[in-house]
């Protein structure tokens, strides 16, 4: 699995987790999600994140997003 991989799989489990826990525990858990897609969406256009970073330090392969 290519950094791009796992960075997109990473968002998708935390934003399917905060929809979920906002279900159940409180309505402020959507800001989980909101940090997620400004993320997403920021990196779309800087190619810079935080993630892929600490992946490429752990020595996974980049993908064709984030080198």
């Amino acid at each position: 699995m290519n950094i791009d991989r796992f960075v997109l799989a990473f968002a998708g489990f935390m934003v399917l987790l905060s929809a979920l826990l906002s279900w159940q525990v409180s309505e402020w858990w959507l800001l989980l999600t909101a940090f997620v897609g400004l993320n997403l969406f920021q990196s779309a256009f800087t190619g810079f994140c935080p993630l892929a970073k600490i992946l490429k330090a752990f020595g996974l392969q980049p993908g064709h997003a984030f080198k």
